[in-house]
């Protein structure tokens, strides 16, 4: 061992001794603080949230005390006092004539304008022909109970009869309320003396979960978090995220069981990893606000410490070897100069060093050195020219894999309205037929405008509305200034053609939307192409884009093929960061995400 080790070169003893010294500590390092990093960040992160729940719960309740003094303004008003009051003379009639009536018009308008309010209603269990339902000062605050009585909200108030007040997430309300009115409510209840029965009466004050969601989001300390409510009966109320919301979702009696014995903290597993969350019950509600955390993000965040201190360790190595490297050029010199420049050829092309001056063994090794990287050199540009004429030859073969049939069924069509002597539609379909593949066929070197391919992609839907009597309703919601940038050809058409054949054109009622939205994400083009049809099963999501099965198996679906072609050749165009993306819901639509580098044409020239 001692003998191989005297064997090893200066600068290979020198570069060991120092990567020994400096590794050996930092393995040390990063094991000690893997853990108790981990802990501190978990507890910075509780505490963190603990706070942002003690400085948000009081604005959240500031917003309820607000509803629920607009619900005691309305009540306590001269005009209500006046008709609920069991010993007021005055009939209903004279009472919409009188003052006050004009008085708590104007109140109840005040408190929609100001404040969190969005809408007012009384809702009366009477008969239609109650004055207050069509007196233009009342008309617009009074309603049949009826109107309502559909609703959960009433459902309860009706199943529990000493209920006399409740706070109502959006499911609790009917849609005219929640497209009409708010899609929160506050009910109180109440009863009056109406035709000699008494009756009652509900105060329901409207208003709005986005501002709430607001509320919650702007006083949220991470993105990875969730914070959302949560009432009584385990319905959530609102929710900066409803999807993490559902997943990290902590039941109500096991928050209320938490909630006084556990420092307002309570942590479980969800799908095998930790979650943490802060807990808070809001004031005048049967409400609670939980700030759930998850673990996964903490761990990455340690994680990425953890390397961050590596890396400064591995620049702290580079400088020592570097160092040594120096020192020990002192006594290798122009051997070393030769090492160095032929090591280089490990990340690049080799580069020849200046001809050397002297005839001895190491000016030999210089020029032989020389000769070898410019054979090199010649060599790998014409391995890159080569890979570059392979790159091309695919990317062309892939997109001559377009599907014929669209052609031959729009000829079909074309004759079907020749036979019935439609010769405008003749002519509209050839014509749209022939700025098609105009655009298709356009020598570019395989690269469109995006202005060009949703212009192709229109035409494309407008030829099959044709075949399908106007059926798609095709949206494009793309900004103009994204219309000068470039796209492969042919990237949309087998996108929407699968939305319409297997997606809209599978549903019973064989109709729907295509929508076509676009954005900049820095130096990135995000198409989205999203549909309303039957969706895709999730098992055959994961087969769409996959190499593995899609080179080896061409005997699958024709547009499933010029959907994989398509993501292949925008890979080949750009790299494997770029392509497409699908995510579906059974019964609801799919949407695919493309995504190209922003490059306007005289970039593609270059």
């Amino acid at each position: 061992m001692i003998r191989l080790f005297q064997n090893l070169r200066l600068q290979f003893k020198l570069s060991l001794s120092h990567f020994i010294i400096a590794t050996v500590p930092m393995i040390f390092v990063i094991v000690f603080f893997n853990t108790q990093l981990y802990e501190m960040y978990i507890a910075s992160a509780v505490q963190q949230e603990q706070l942002t729940a003690s400085e948000t719960a009081p604005i959240i309740e500031k917003y309820i005390s607000e509803i629920i003094a607009a619900n005691k303004t309305v009540s306590d008003s001269d005009f209500c006092e006046q008709i609920f009051n069991p010993y007021q003379h005055k009939t209903l009639y004279e009472l919409c004539m009188d003052p006050s009536a004009a008085k708590f018009h104007n109140t109840v308008d005040t408190l929609k304008r100001q404040g969190y309010v969005k809408d007012i209603k009384i809702y009366l269990d009477t008969d239609a022909n109650n004055p207050l339902f069509y007196y233009p000062e009342t008309k617009d605050i009074f309603a049949e109970t009826s109107k309502v009585s559909v609703s959960y909200w009433h459902g309860i108030f009706c199943g529990r009869p000493y209920l006399n007040s409740l706070f109502c997430p959006s499911f609790y309300l009917t849609n005219k309320e929640k497209t009409t009115y708010g899609d929160l409510a506050y009910v109180t209840k109440n009863s009056f003396v109406y035709n000699k029965e008494r009756v009652p009466y509900y105060i329901t004050i409207y208003f709005s979960s986005e501002e709430m969601n607001e509320l919650l989001t702007n006083n949220l300390s991470n993105d990875s978090n969730v914070a959302y409510i949560i009432n009584e009966r385990d319905s959530i109320v609102t929710s900066t995220n409803q999807a993490l919301a559902g997943t990290y979702y902590f039941d109500y009696n096991t928050v209320q069981d938490y909630f006084l014995s556990s420092n307002n903290f309570i942590s479980k597993k969800i799908v095998g990893k930790d979650v943490y969350a802060c807990l808070y019950n809001l004031r005048n509600t049967d409400w609670f606000m939980i700030i759930a955390i998850p673990s996964t993000p903490i761990i990455e965040h340690v994680n990425q410490v953890i390397w961050g201190l590596a890396l400064v360790y591995l620049m702290c190595i580079l400088i020592s070897l570097l160092l040594s490297t120096i020192i020990s050029r002192s006594i290798t010199n122009r051997l070393r100069s030769v090492i160095n420049q032929m090591a280089k050829s490990r990340n690049g092309p080799p580069i020849p060093l200046p001809d050397s001056t002297f005839k001895d063994e190491i000016g030999e090794l210089v020029n032989s050195y020389n000769y070898m990287t410019r054979v090199t050199t010649k060599l790998m540009e014409r391995q890159v020219q080569t890979a570059e004429d392979l790159r091309i030859a695919e990317s062309n073969s892939l997109q001559a894999q377009i599907n014929p049939h669209f052609l031959y069924n729009t000829m079909d069509m074309i004759n079907w309205f020749a036979r019935q002597g439609r010769n405008e539609d003749v002519s509209t379909t050839v014509q749209q037929l022939s700025r098609f593949y105009k655009l298709t066929l356009s020598r570019r070197d395989g690269i469109n405008s995006i202005a060009d391919e949703l212009e192709h992609a229109s035409i494309y839907v407008s030829l099959q509305n044709m075949r399908f009597n106007d059926q798609i309703e095709f949206i494009v919601d793309v900004p103009d200034i994204l219309y000068e940038y470039t796209i492969p050809k042919l990237t949309l058409q087998p996108i929407i053609e699968n939305s319409i054949l297997h997606g809209i054109m599978e549903k019973e009622v064989k109709q729907g939307v295509i929508l076509v939205t676009g954005w900049m994400e820095d130096d990135t083009i995000v198409l989205l192409v999203s549909d309303d049809g039957i969706g895709i099963p999730e098992e055959k999501i994961s087969t769409l884009l996959d190499d593995t099965i899609n080179i080896h198996n061409q005997t699958g679906s024709g547009n499933q093929i010029a959907i994989y072609n398509t993501h292949r050749r925008i890979q080949l165009f750009y790299g494997s960061n770029y392509g497409l993306s699908y995510s579906s819901e059974l019964g609801a639509g799919t949407s695919v995400e493309i995504r190209i580098p922003a490059l306007l044409p005289e970039d593609v020239r270059k």
